[in-house]
């Protein structure tokens, strides 16, 4: 891609063209289908990574059998790897977002706060696998946990995050409404101008004014879709008619008013005239964000960046549908193995018995030129691609972006792909990024067997999300050198531990 063309698209496209890309594999909507079409919902949840932190046989006993059969029916139409597609993920890895607690359904009980299906991701610090689960919240208001399962830092559902009023988003029964619900077959909603979030005077009838630096190219808003999301958002609170918000940024909110002549007529959303109290702000419904933003799917179809064929199958049939998906282009070629330079010849560089290796060259002589680099001589420049391949290979960004999104055994058939599974892996980037991702999966362990609830080496920010009582470690150990562990970098590490540093505190 040319380099001012890539500088005209937007980094949050890019984002997610590689989260499309490499969050959610082919393997893992394989395996996930396969397990989902026999019925078995709890291997379709183990096969796209994520853990199911209930028992139904408890679940009967403590709310009944009417409510266990609901569940289980939803339960058999989740499709967990078409979650995984549409859970929200930050900038600028594509992260899943840390911490958080997602509503999938509700279930009237007896008592006064219904039970909802959730899905929560752990916190950042211990998000190697991007694995999630599925747990019930009956709305308690404490963040205890079921017995033998962690506990949460945000275990309440969020606002503005819930997929209940988007079952498309999960429900592989309804994933052909994605079209829909999206707008596909309209054109690209633009967010129009104007002087504040919550302004002082009614713009068009189903316009709302939003702020001059708010734009389509930075905050891709579905204006065109928020009066009728806005009705079944106001609809599932019990509210026929009323005000709702729209979260612009961290400081502002959009205060919109839903109106229509009639019941029969379709609705339209206007500022309100007047700007109502931050109190009663904070105290209106909020438009999640997967009904205010432009599907990323649809952004990506429209920019090129992305065919149908590499979308999720039920996305791709549901926009297919609308006509908004485009044709593939030509299949990508394999590539030669490699060439190398050598001795005024041009030398090949491919897998044999498992390893990669200098085939143009004799195995005595690739021995012998071995013996002399282990005493200190040169190499010959075949030996010094190979040894470059194996330490920092040209695919160490997709096996780095693999191992992001938790795909082990993706970057693992990479890295067997290019050196072969009998390779050894020598002192460097790649072996330096598969040992930090052995690491932290650690902490992910600790953290759902419940030994640990607090980021290991916290300050005092971190002992308000645990247990409080990390407050002040940082502030008295603020002057004393770093410690060396596992999630220091590589190049700290290095920096620290070499003997060759300068000895600064001599000199003061």
């Amino acid at each position: 891609m040319a380099h001012h063309i890539a500088n005209d698209i937007p980094a949050r496209l890019l984002m997610w063209q590689r989260v499309r890309a490499y969050a959610v594999p082919r393997s893992m909507i394989a395996a996930a289908t396969a397990r989902r079409a026999v019925g078995d919902w709890a291997g379709a949840c183990a096969a796209a990574r994520i853990n199911v932190d209930f028992d139904l046989r408890a679940v009967r006993d403590r709310h009944g059998s009417d409510l266990v059969t609901r569940l289980r029916a939803d339960l058999r139409r989740l499709a967990p790897d078409l979650l995984r597609w549409h859970m929200p993920r930050i900038a600028p890895d594509g992260r899943l977002r840390p911490g958080l607690t997602l509503s999938l359904a509700r279930y009237r009980t007896r008592g006064a706060t219904p039970l909802q299906l959730v899905v929560r991701t752990p916190p950042a610090w211990a998000d190697a696998g991007q694995w999630m689960s599925l747990a019930l919240w009956e709305g308690s208001g404490s963040g205890d946990a079921a017995p033998g399962h962690p506990p949460h830092p945000h275990p309440h559902p969020d606002r503005r995050f819930r997929l209940d009023l988007h079952r498309h988003l999960w429900d592989s029964g309804c994933s052909g409404e994605l079209a829909r619900r999206c707008g596909a077959g309209g054109a690209p909603s633009a967010a129009p101008s104007g002087r504040s979030g919550v302004p002082d005077r009614p713009g068009a009838p189903g316009r709302p004014v939003l702020p001059d630096r708010l734009t389509v190219h930075d905050s891709p808003w579905a204006v065109a879709r928020w009066a009728a999301e806005a009705e079944l958002l106001l609809r599932a609170e019990g509210r026929p008619r009323g005000a709702f918000t729209v979260r612009l940024d961290a400081q502002r909110r959009a205060v919109l008013e839903l109106v229509a002549p009639d019941d029969s007529h379709a609705p339209t959303c206007r500022p309100l005239r007047e700007a109502p109290a931050p109190q009663e702000v904070a105290a209106l419904p909020v438009l999640p964000e997967a009904a205010a933003r432009v599907l990323p799917d649809l952004e990506l179809l429209r920019a090129g960046l992305v065919v149908a064929e590499r979308l999720h199958p039920l996305v791709a049939a549901a926009l297919a549908a609308s006509g908004s998906a485009r044709v593939a282009g030509p299949a990508e070629e394999p590539g030669d193995p490699h060439r190398v330079e050598c001795r005024g010849e041009v030398h090949r560089i491919a897998l044999r018995d498992g390893v990669l290796t200098a085939i143009d060259h004799d195995p005595v002589q690739l021995r012998r030129e071995e013996l002399l680099v282990a005493l200190g001589g040169p190499a010959l420049p075949c030996l010094r691609a190979i040894d470059a391949v194996h330490r920092s290979p040209q695919a160490l960004p997709a096996v780095r972006e693999r191992l992001r999104h938790g795909d082990v055994a993706g970057a693992l058939a990479v890295v067997e792909a290019l050196l072969g599974p009998g390779a050894v892996l020598r002192d460097g980037p790649l072996r330096e990024e598969l040992e930090s991702a052995a690491a932290r999966r650690i902490d992910h362990g600790l953290f759902r067997s419940g030994l640990l609830t607090l980021r290991p080496g916290a300050g005092a920010g971190a002992g308000a999300v645990g247990d409080g009582q990390a407050s002040g470690v940082d502030h008295a150990h603020a002057s004393r050198r770093p410690r060396l562990d596992r999630r220091t970098p590589a190049v700290l590490r290095r920096k620290l531990s070499s003997r060759a540093r300068p000895r600064t505190g001599l000199n003061r």
